[in-house]
């Protein structure tokens, strides 16, 4: 590893020998700005692959997108590939399909010989393997605000070609209200999740009131993709097995979890392949997946990627945290989504998927309304309790038409 100025980084971008250069850089809320600024001003093309990449990554004509899970600074742009995979192959996109010619990383500043990865493990050692075997570079920018944590997260200095120092703050995450519809979920989800489940959840309102719903538990487990502060706050009330370390590929909250996770060897920070790897999550106790989808049709066909026929995110880690959970002892897969889109004035329970599927067979579907079983149930019966138990009233009539025009009832 060689230590270097911004100066003579971007004289070392601006003659990289590939033309049209593939460059895999960190991406949720980790994104390495100033490497990502720097290769924007002494690269004239380049593909830029992330995952879900935020708004402020460079978006210019000579810019290609690729991403198997679209963020905001990618969604819409007539300049994106989307590449359909779930989070647990996009390792072997990087060693079959998608080589890249350069890794930029955004890590911890060095202790000893080590950085780390801190809030974003996920798919990055499998780009640095991938490109150090094809001979590319991986350049790493050693930023004082991001947490040393432990796992997969740490890199030695022969992993890393080039390395710049910098102090960026990371991104935290908004303060989430709770409406009523998104609290009614929550509280009918942990309602139906014993003490020592194990827990897999992702950002926003529907997973944070499951959370809160939990603090006064005991032995509960977390092994999932990403977590946030209702993490924390379970550890704080005592909610956590103190046996077992807790394990997520990255992580996104507030100025508070990223200090607790400094240094912090209770968390053990994994890459997807192991993280995502349903054979793995169907060996936890009594693991519990909670995903949340745009829309249910009455065959359980959930769609959470796609609005109007086009891509909105992608599979991201949900279809092998489903899988995993279904095939777990005692597991349970939860599909939550408020029964009525207010903003399109739509029923989200409908009669058949128009649009892509992203997942099928869920334990449950939950909405502000009630608990649907589905796992285990004819179709008849699954298509009767999702009209039943989690449809808008005002959609019941309409779905239950459907339903005898398709010959379930």
């Amino acid at each position: 590893m060689r230590k270097i100025t911004e100066a003579q980084l971007a004289t070392l971008l601006a003659s990289l020998p590939t033309k049209n250069p593939r460059i895999v850089a960190s991406g949720n809320f980790a994104a390495p700005k100033t490497l990502l600024r720097l290769a924007d001003e002494n690269i004239a093309e380049f593909t830029l692959f992330m995952l879900n990449a935020h708004p402020g990554i460079p978006d210019r004509e000579g810019v290609t997108f690729e991403s198997p899970f679209v963020g905001p600074g990618m969604r819409g742009s007539q300049r994106l590939n989307y590449i359909p995979s779930r989070l647990s192959l996009v390792p072997i996109l990087f060693r079959d399909h998608y080589v890249p010619d350069v890794v930029l990383l955004n890590t911890s500043s060095q202790r000893h010989d080590t950085v780390s990865l801190g809030t974003e493990v996920n798919i990055l050692p499998a780009a640095i393997e991938a490109v150090r075997e094809r001979g590319g570079l991986v350049i790493a920018q050693a930023n004082d605000k991001m947490p040393y944590t432990y796992g997969d997260a740490q890199l030695y200095e022969h992993e890393i070609d080039y390395l710049i120092e910098v102090s960026e703050p990371l991104a935290e995450k908004p303060e989430v209200a709770f409406t009523d519809e998104t609290r009614n979920i929550g509280e009918r989800i942990g309602a139906l999740i014993k003490d020592g489940s194990t827990l897999q959840l992702g950002i926003g309102g529907i997973p944070d009131s499951v959370l809160a719903t939990l603090t006064g538990r005991k032995g509960m487990r977390i092994w999932t993709e990403m977590f946030s502060d209702g993490v924390l706050a379970m550890h704080k009330a005592g909610a956590l097995d103190p046996e077992l370390p807790l394990t997520a590929s990255f992580i996104f909250g507030s100025q508070e979890l990223y200090d607790w996770l400094d240094l912090n060897r209770q968390v053990r920070m994994f890459r997807t392949e192991k993280t995502n790897d349903p054979g793995l999550i169907a060996k936890q106790a009594r693991m519990t997946s909670i995903n949340s989808a745009l829309q249910i049709d009455l065959y359980d066909q959930a769609n959470a990627s796609h609005v109007r026929g086009q891509i909105y995110s992608g599979f991201g880690g949900s279809t092998d945290f489903i899988v995993g959970a279904l095939h777990a002892r005692g597991g349970a897969s939860f599909m939550a989504l408020q029964s009525w889109h207010p903003k399109a004035n739509v029923s989200t329970i409908v009669p058949r998927l128009t649009e892509n599927i992203t997942s099928f067979q869920h334990s449950h579907v939950v909405t502000e309304n009630g608990v649907a079983d589905i796992f285990g149930r004819s179709q008849s019966e699954q298509a009767h309790n999702l009209i039943t138990q989690a449809a808008h009233p005002s959609a019941r009539e309409e779905l239950t038409e459907a339903a005898h025009k398709f010959g379930l009832f």
